[in-house]
């Protein structure tokens, strides 16, 4: 089978731009009332796919500062896995708060 390509020779066609990498944003996990120690643990291994002892130690500085930052990702990444830790929490009755913030 034959190709025909055509070579583009016009130096007006060639542009240099800078790549820049996307922003990151932490996602930040607040301290409340009535969501369970144990809710937030099985929340950040599940969801935020954490090792057991990070999610532990995660919990508990949520718990003592009021608020942690439990991971840095790409815009839409981090707003999904807010979006389902949120609904996750709203499906226990849970009334956790989690925010997104540029890093």
């Amino acid at each position: 089978m034959n190709w025909k390509i055509e070579e583009f020779a016009d130096s007006a066609l060639v542009t240099e731009e800078e790549i820049t990498a996307p922003d990151s944003y932490n996602v930040i996990l607040y301290n409340d009332d009535y969501t369970t120690k144990e809710f937030v643990v099985s929340l950040l291994m599940g969801i935020f796919n954490k090792p057991e002892t990070e999610a532990v130690s995660l919990m508990e500085t949520v718990h003592r500062r009021g608020s942690a930052v439990i991971g840095v990702y790409s815009f839409d990444i981090a707003q999904t896995l807010a979006a389902a830790a949120i609904q996750n929490a709203r499906n226990n009755g849970f009334p956790l708060r989690c925010e997104l913030e540029v890093a």
